[in-house]
């Protein structure tokens, strides 16, 4: 390629990689890789590391997979780095406190789950998958002492949750400094161009660039993408918050989800996770800035386009079909949970309603069904309930609708079966 080429198409490619990024440090190293590996006929090392604390992806996972997938497609190699090793240290980042290290067999578990799912976004032919135990495994405790050599204490609390945390007197363990330590090895050892990550995780892509150097090797670009938020349009996306859309999410779920997103936060959600073109996202946001294109139209859209895409295009239309038959014509769904009575009931004859939501799955715990009737959250045979001490008899059905989307029949038949069990 002649040198105007590789400049042009250095440029070109700079463009589409630093679009919707948060920060790239910096645009012009990654200029001078592009233009570098353009005119070797090589491509570039992307290296993107998750560690497996929790087995499930979702869509604000996607926002930095999604810019992995732009250097696979502009013919950069992904790697997609599973710490494995790190993941029983735990990285501390954005935690007030240590936290729990995983055990090697949740870790390998969680690992299988990741590799099933990144292809959902990723091209696996153009993935290298690599596990981090490959090389920090065998490092000796002298490799460690070498390693830790390149960089102070000093640096290690700048970073803000350390610095607050000792501040603070809270405790910090040693290994928790060394978590960063491990992921910048783990740039050396693959030879990374491009580190991609979360908004927090810049400090650790920093620490890269500089072990990088100590090692002599070139230090790599750090390419920051924005954070999600979830489903309540405030809080980072997380499946423990219970605010994440998981892209193996079942359709109607995922559906029911995105149409549940406050309207604020539509225009972010169409920048970073709708794969739209940019000039298509701006007209979505111009719409909603005008009142010309409806929120619950713009929702339904992304709805569609997102389970078209971790799903098909014939199971978004057949989930779009039936949230508006469900939601917006109030019908009950063909299919929902149902439980008999029988197992839930109290010595006394009834159901306690707190306990039934928890039971059937529709909170992940009593505090928080309280928490959700007390909001006005749960319907009883399509009347709001406020009183989280509420029983039912169970001598008929009864429909809950908990939330947006959620629906579970309870069926009649509970005292009796009670009673018998006492007379016997």
């Amino acid at each position: 390629m002649m040198r105007m080429g590789v400049q042009e198409e250095a440029r070109r490619q700079l463009e589409v990689l630093c679009a919707g990024a948060a920060e790239v440090i910096s645009r012009e190293d990654l200029l001078r890789k592009l233009e570098g590996a353009l005119a070797a006929g090589r491509p570039l090392r992307a290296k993107l590391g998750a560690d497996p604390s929790a087995p499930d992806l979702h869509l604000g996972h996607t926002v930095v997979l999604n810019k992995l997938r732009q250097f696979q497609d502009l013919g950069h190699t992904a790697i997609f780095l599973i710490g494995d090793f790190t993941g029983m240290i735990g990285d501390p980042t954005g935690k007030s406190e240590t936290r729990r290290p995983l055990t090697r067999e949740e870790v390998l578990a969680n690992a299988e789950t990741y590799k099933a799912q990144i292809f959902k976004v990723l091209h696996p032919a153009r993935t290298e998958i690599r596990f981090n135990s490959e090389w920090l495994d065998r490092l000796t405790f002298a490799d460690v002492v070498r390693l830790c050599a390149h960089y102070t204490v000093a640096r290690i609390l700048e970073r803000d949750d350390f610095a607050g945390r000792h501040r603070e007197g809270r405790p910090i363990g040693l290994h928790e400094f060394l978590y960063p330590m491990a992921q910048a090895y783990d740039s050396v050892a693959l030879e990374a161009d491009v580190e991609l990550g979360g908004t927090d995780q810049k400090f650790n892509l920093l620490v890269g660039r500089e072990i990088q150097r100590g090692y002599g090797q070139e230090a790599q670009v750090a390419l920051i993408v924005p954070i999600l938020e979830g489903t309540d349009g405030v809080t980072k996306m997380s499946k423990s918050l219970g605010n994440a859309v998981g892209i193996a999410d079942p359709p109607d779920e995922m559906f029911g989800k995105v149409m549940s997103i406050p309207d604020a936060v539509m225009p972010r959600y169409y920048e970073l996770v709708s794969g739209l073109p940019p000039e298509e996202v701006e007209r979505v946001g111009r719409g909603l800035r005008a009142g010309d294109l409806h929120p619950r139209e713009a929702k339904a859209r992304l709805a569609g386009l997102l389970v078209a895409r971790y799903h098909s295009p014939e199971v978004a239309a057949a989930a779009a079909r039936r949230f508006d038959e469900v939601f917006s014509r109030h019908a009950l769904p063909e299919e929902m949970q149902e439980v008999p009575a029988s197992t839930v009931v109290e010595a006394d004859g009834t159901v306690q309603v707190v306990r039934l939501i928890a039971e059937s799955g529709l909170a992940p715990s009593r505090s928080e069904a309280r928490r959700l009737i007390l909001h006005g959250g749960v319907e009883l045979d399509g009347c709001v309930i406020r009183d989280i001490h509420l029983r039912l008899a169970p001598d008929r059905a009864h429909v809950l609708k908990v939330g947006k989307r959620r629906f579970l029949r309870l069926l009649p038949g509970g005292f009796e079966a009670k009673k018998d069990k006492k007379e016997a």
